[in-house]
């Protein structure tokens, strides 16, 4: 499957940051006692929730929802350890902005990432166009860097099998969809069955629309041996329409 090219720019010289911490816990890991992907995408989420929060973006009036996020994994934190989540805003758009983020435990960088947030108006769920008030706490950060919100995943095959992807009620959040964060569940279950046992480096997820309540949710994968190393393409859709799709890259 195709992804958008990334580019994971390094942290700038001036401008805005942001260092969070936080520690692994129990319900953050899975058997092998790495932390899942599902509760790495919750800790990136937050970190950015906490650096608005701190500086005082709430008063734009909208939220911010990821468009995609791409995920460069050289290994993953363990149960109880301390990490340290360092981020600042890499690049602008229109109604956008990408946010680095670098995970590091014990002074060691495990996962580098970067995600494409666009701020919607929480009322009616279209895009804000990005203010003087914005431009003011990120632009020396993003240092006139231009970036772009399209998507480049392909639909899954027509042919391919899906099965059904049950929803639950702890899946929703105050915007009344599933939480991006969540989505990764799906894409953990089907490591677990097609890729069991093998190392994550590389994950590009991209978010095309909400799954909401009434929708009935269908999972789908394809996997391919690459050069790389295999290749699982996932699909989550509602209908006929790809509400999220993801690319990973394992060893």
């Amino acid at each position: 499957m195709s992804v958008v090219s990334v580019e994971l720019v390094p942290f700038p010289g001036r401008g805005r940051r942001y260092v969070g911490a936080r520690r692994v816990h129990l319900g953050d890991v899975d058997g092998t006692a790495q932390l899942r992907l599902e509760a790495l995408a919750r800790f990136l989420q937050d970190v950015a929730t906490d650096d608005a929060d701190d500086a005082g973006l709430s008063s734009l009036g909208g939220v911010w929802v990821v468009r995609r996020v791409t995920m460069q994994i050289d290994a993953l934190p363990c149960f109880h350890e301390q990490v340290e989540l360092a981020t600042f805003c890499s690049g602008i758009g229109p109604r956008w902005a990408e946010r680095r983020t670098t995970v590091t435990t014990n002074g060691r960088a495990m996962v580098e990432a970067a995600a494409i947030w666009v701020l919607i108006d929480g009322a009616g769920g279209r895009p804000v166009p990005l203010d003087d008030e914005f431009y003011s706490i990120y632009g020396e950060s993003a240092a006139g860097r231009r970036v772009s919100s399209r998507l480049g995943h392909r639909r899954p095959p027509a042919s391919r099998p899906a099965r059904p992807w049950p929803l639950r009620a702890s899946d929703f959040d105050l915007l009344e969809h599933v939480n991006n964060a969540r989505y990764l569940e799906a894409v953990e279950d089907e490591l677990a069955a097609r890729l069991p046992g093998r190392a994550v480096r590389r994950l590009d997820v991209e978010y095309r629309g909400a799954v909401e309540r009434a929708d009935e949710v269908q999972l789908t994968s394809e996997l391919e041996e690459t050069p790389a190393g295999a290749e699982l393409s996932v699909w989550l859709l509602a209908g006929r329409e790809v509400r999220m799709s993801a690319v990973v890259t394992a060893s």
